[in-house]
C-alpha cells in the first residue's frame, strides 16, 4: 500500500468517528459501513463505563470526537509531510499500552500502521475493546490492512521495535527487558500551569478544562499550579466553579473524601471548595481530586525551574512569554497528530527502524 492509501483509511475512520458525540449521535449519509458498525458502535460506548468505571460516555464521546477532528487529510498531510516514508522497511513494532484514559494509545497504533509497519498490540485490561474495534473498522474499509494490526494478551514476541508505556517502576522493566531492541519507553509525567494572576475568566475556565477532563486521568491534565508569591486564588475558584457537578460522579466523589480526610488528618494546609483542594507541594503528581501548588519569585526563577524539570512535565499551560511548548488554556486535552508523548518524535523513530 502506499502513504496516500493508508491515509484515506484513517480519513474513513475519522469521518466514523464523527458522527458519535454527546449532543448527537446520528448516522450520516456516505459513511462506509454503518450498516455494520454503527449500532454496534453506540452499543459499546454505552457500556464503555461497566468496562472501566472512569469511562463514562461524556469522556468516551470527546475522545472520540478529538479523533475526528485529527483524522482529516489536512491534519495528516501537515502531520506526515516532513518526513520521507516511501523507504520504509514493514517491521512489527510491539507495542504496550496504557488505559488511564480512552483511547491514549491510538496514536502510537496510528503511527505503527500509517508508516508501514506492523503492530504487536498488547492493550491495558482498563482499554480492552475501544481500540480492537476501530481497527475491525478500520480492516473493513481497507482489507489490505488485514495483516497490519495483531492483538495480543499473551508475552510479545516476534517483533522488531517496541512503543511501551506505563508506571516509571514498569518502565525501568520495560528498559531491560527491550534493551536489545529500538525502543521508546514512557514513564509517568504530569503537566503544569504557569499563571501570573492576570489572567481572563475565560481562560481559567479553560484551566478547570485542563484540570478536570478526563477526571484528571490522564498525562495532559493539569495537576500542579506555578503561582506568584501573594497569589489571589479567589478568580481561580470562581472560575473553575462551572465545573461542580463533577462531584456528582460517586467514583471521582469518593477519591475527594478519601484523598481531603488523608491531607486533614495529616495536618496538611489545604485549600477546598467542595468539589477540589488543593495542597501546597512541590510534587507535581497529585491526587485525584486535588491540584498541588508551589510559589515561584520571578519569570526567570520558574522557566529554570521547569528547564531543569522538563523530563517530569507532559506540557505546560501558561501565558509567560519564553516558555518553550506552552499549550494554550483550555487545549492540554487537545494535541495534534504532531503533539508527540514526551516530546518524542514517533514517526522519526519509526522511519527509521
Amino acid at each position: 500500500m502506499t502513504l496516500a492509501e493508508r491515509k484515506t483509511a484513517f480519513v474513513e475512520l475519522g469521518k466514523f468517528l464523527g458522527q458519535f458525540s454527546a449532543e448527537n449521535t446520528t448516522p450520516k449519509e456516505g459513511v462506509q459501513h454503518n450498516d455494520l458498525f454503527f449500532d454496534n458502535f453506540s452499543n459499546l460506548i454505552e457500556l464503555s463505563q461497566s468496562h472501566n468505571r472512569w469511562f463514562t460516555k461524556d469522556e468516551v464521546y470527546f475522545a472520540l470526537q478529538s479523533w475526528a477532528d485529527a483524522l482529516t487529510p489536512d491534519n495528516l498531510d501537515k502531520w506526515l509531510s516532513n518526513y520521507n516514508l516511501d523507504t520504509v522497511e514493514p517491521k512489527t513494532i510491539g507495542l504496550i499500552l496504557a488505559g488511564n484514559i480512552p483511547l491514549v494509545g491510538f496514536h502510537d497504533l496510528i503511527s505503527v500502521v500509517i508508516t508501514g509497519h506492523k503492530a504487536l498490540v498488547k492493550t491495558s485490561s482498563n482499554d480492552q475493546h475501544l481500540l480492537p474495534f476501530l481497527a475491525k473498522y478500520l480492516i473493513t474499509v481497507e482489507p489490505r490492512l488485514e495483516n497490519a494490526v495483531t492483538f495480543t494478551e499473551q508475552k510479545l514476541e516476534g517483533f522488531d521495535a517496541v512503543i511501551a508505556t506505563g508506571s516509571n517502576n514498569t518502565a525501568r522493566y520495560f528498559e531491560y527487558y527491550f534493551k536489545d531492541k529500538p525502543s521508546i519507553i514512557r514513564k509517568n509525567r504530569n503537566s503544569a500551569a504557569i499563571l501570573t494572576g492576570n489572567e481572563s475568566k475565560e481562560e481559567l475556565i479553560g484551566l478547570g478544562e485542563d484540570i478536570f477532563r478526563y477526571f484528571g486521568l490522564g498525562c495532559r491534565n493539569v495537576s500542579k499550579l506555578f503561582v506568584p508569591k501573594d497569589y489571589d486564588f479567589t478568580p481561580f475558584w470562581e472560575a473553575i466553579y462551572e465545573y461542580r457537578d463533577i462531584i456528582h460522579y460517586e467514583k471521582y466523589a469518593n477519591n475527594y473524601d478519601y484523598n481531603k480526610a488523608v491531607f486533614l488528618m495529616s495536618n496538611f494546609k489545604i485549600l477546598d471548595n467542595g468539589f477540589l483542594t488543593i495542597k501546597e507541594d512541590s510534587s507535581y503528581s497529585s491526587p485525584i481530586s486535588s491540584v498541588f501548588y508551589e510559589f515561584y519569585e520571578n519569570t526567570d526563577a520558574i522557566k529554570q525551574r521547569i528547564e531543569t524539570d522538563k523530563e517530569l512535565i507532559q506540557c505546560i499551560v501558561s501565558n509567560i512569554d519564553g516558555i518553550g511548548g506552552k499549550v494554550a488554556f483550555g487545549d492540554t486535552q487537545k494535541p495534534q497528530l504532531w503533539d508527540y508523548a514526551d516530546g518524542v518524535d514517533t514517526i522519526a523513530f519509526l522511519s527509521k527502524i
